[in-house]
């Protein structure tokens, strides 16, 4: 009897430890996920200014006016002056625009970096499509290397379906740069890749 009471308080034990560990696993693996899914959402959504992805444009446009303002900003670490063509410009909703932001490497060598954007206000994510953008994308400068990159985008007509975004008049498209991880070796003064010999 003692025997058969110590290997059932055995199994309840191992039966907890196994829960605690499995608990544990879902938890590392709930962390390793929320990234994803949160920019998945996000993206889905427009959730927190995030704009959307289209492949067309769409097929009504507007009477409906809104200025759209542009942003640009440069990460500590990057050398680059990053500006867009014109500050603002006033569009019709569903009107398909093209706008260049222009980004000078001011360094004496060569340079990566990449860009993040959000809109503002945030409700307005949801209605801003981006067809084409530079965004996440490395962009490599050569020294002293300027560039003019386009960013596509229209304000969807199913913003005048929303009531809130009724008094909207000024959308914000921001757009910040950030240096690149670099994914290539550094090469020693012989060509050869530093730390190997």
């Amino acid at each position: 009897m003692g025997m058969s009471r110590f290997s059932s308080q055995r199994c309840r034990d191992v039966l907890v430890a196994g829960a605690c560990g499995v608990f544990v696993a879902a938890m590392v693996g709930a962390a390793y996920a929320a990234v994803p899914l949160y920019n998945w959402f996000c993206r889905m959504t427009g959730f927190g200014g995030t704009p959307q992805v289209a492949t067309a444009a769409p097929s009504d446009i507007l009477n409906r006016k809104l200025k759209v303002r542009f942003d640009a900003n440069v990460s500590g670490g990057l050398p680059w002056r990053f500006e867009p063509e014109q500050n603002s410009i006033e569009v019709k909703v569903g009107e398909v625009v093209t706008v260049n932001y222009r980004v000078v490497n001011e360094s004496a060598r060569d340079t990566v970096g990449i860009a993040s954007y959000n809109v503002s206000p945030p409700t307005a994510g949801a209605f801003f499509s981006k067809i084409n953008c530079f965004c996440f994308t490395d962009q490599r400068l050569k020294a002293g290397e300027t560039r003019d990159m386009a960013v596509v985008f229209f304000v969807a007509p199913d913003i005048v379906k929303d009531s809130k975004q009724d008094g909207l008049d000024t959308i914000t498209l921001s757009y910040t740069m950030y240096p690149a991880r670099q994914t290539e070796p550094a090469r020693g003064e012989n060509g050869a890749a530093a730390g190997r010999s």
